[in-house]
């Protein structure tokens, strides 16, 4: 089950480091203190969280940016539409594609969904 480790032997785990700032260290020794566990103990369920395929997002720095994209591309999709539907088929397509190409669209997901799956030809277009 996610965020359940069920660690027994230690000799099959890998050293993770990342660099955080003192008030930060300072806070998450505290509440692994708090939980009575060590550090490593308290994030290991939180990274085992963020590494389950399917599992709920895990939030980066990068959503704010995400954000500001997926606006923009509302807009332009809306603008487009009213110029041509084939040009947002072609574009839905093409972000599709570029998405699985990413692991971020289960392309089993999406056909379950109903979503018809696109692939791109040679010129970067729709078949």
């Amino acid at each position: 089950m996610a965020g359940q480790s069920s660690v027994k032997d230690s000799s099959n785990m890998r050293t993770l480091s990342i660099r955080i700032n003192d008030a930060l260290h300072r806070r998450l020794r505290l509440r692994a203190y708090g939980a009575n566990l060590s550090v490593s103990e308290f994030l290991r369920p939180l990274i085992e969280d963020a590494a389950v395929p399917g599992g709920r997002y895990a939030y980066t720095g990068q959503d704010e940016l995400l954000g500001v994209a997926l606006q923009t591309y509302a807009l332009l999709a809306e603008m487009a539409a009213q110029q041509s539907g084939g040009i947002v088929e072609r574009a839905l397509a093409a972000s599709r594609a570029m998405l699985r190409e990413r692991g971020l669209l289960d392309p089993e997901e999406e056909a379950a969904s109903g979503m018809r799956p696109t692939f791109l030809g040679k010129e970067g277009r729709a078949p």
